[in-house]
């Protein structure tokens, strides 16, 4: 199993332990280098950046980007190496952030339309940071209330597809995503792509776009990838050129997945995106 982890959560976004607590977990878990990457903000690069030097564990600052693209996809896109200051960077994901709260009180409204109530403001209360209410907290707050047995099945349910509590939104675009991470001095990376509803032909065509964007990297390694998915990913990485990228994309304790910490080997075919990164606290 490797030490590197280069996409997990903090509280700051929809993850459940606070920022340097989700680095110390990483730790005890033997990592040597990691990346916060949440979602859509920076909040809690500096928090998890002090602890990872306290412990000595190399720490890249990330970010994980919303992005809507060809009218009807939506995908993540992970910012590794970044400054979180940069004006481009700030100013992006701030747009991205207005949007959320209208989003969550439609979310709310199609739940209450089948009988499920005060979703918004169960969702809100397990919400650290208000400005990053998402998917998550509704399903936490579904679980919480007794509608789903937990986390997991809530998406079998809830708030994907055309299920209840699920609200179309436009993100920021493909090219507006990569145009801030590379901004900011970072490197794009096209995060598990294994979860994506797209073939062999519209895969290669976000690749094509993504590449073209300025993008540089993909994630072979996922929590939520399969053997499978990480085999496949590996052959398009090398086929296309890209960095290959591994990280946990851990959330929160007890919620499934891949724990944070740790991930799998990238096959020997892949060239590590971490060749390109300069850790902020060596290991």
């Amino acid at each position: 199993m490797a030490t590197i982890d280069l996409h997990f959560h903090s509280n700051a976004s929809d993850g459940g332990l606070a920022p340097g607590a989700v680095i110390a977990r990483a730790h005890e878990r033997g990592a040597t280098l990691v990346a916060l990457t949440d979602h859509d903000c920076t909040a809690g690069l500096a928090e998890a950046a002090a602890t990872a030097a306290s412990l000595g564990v190399g720490f890249v600052p990330g970010v994980e980007i919303s992005v809507t693209w060809n009218q009807r996809h939506t995908l993540h896109i992970v910012g590794l190496g970044i400054d979180p200051a940069h004006p481009a960077l700030v100013a992006g994901l701030k747009s991205i952030r207005d949007g959320r709260i209208e989003r969550a009180r439609a979310m709310s409204a199609s739940l209450e339309a089948v009988g499920i109530r005060g979703a918004f403001e169960g969702a809100m209360a397990l919400c650290d940071n208000p400005e990053m209410i998402g998917r998550t907290h509704f399903a936490r707050f579904l679980v919480q209330a007794g509608h789903v047995r937990d986390v997991k099945a809530v998406f079998r349910k809830y708030l994907t597809g055309n299920k209840p509590g699920y609200v179309p939104h436009q993100w920021a675009g493909l090219a507006e995503a990569v145009g801030w991470i590379r901004a900011a001095g970072g490197i794009a990376v096209i995060a598990h792509p294994g979860r994506y509803d797209m073939g062999r032909t519209l895969i290669e065509r976000l690749i094509f776009d993504f590449k073209d964007a300025g993008g540089e990297a993909i994630e072979v390694v996922s929590g939520s990838h399969s053997l499978d998915d990480m085999h496949r990913f590996a052959l398009i990485a090398d086929r296309y050129g890209l960095l290959a990228s591994a990280g946990s994309d851990f959330h929160a304790p007890g919620e499934g997945g891949r724990d944070v910490g740790s991930t799998t080997d990238l096959p020997p075919v892949c060239v590590p995106v971490w060749t390109r990164l300069q850790p902020l606290a060596a290991a």
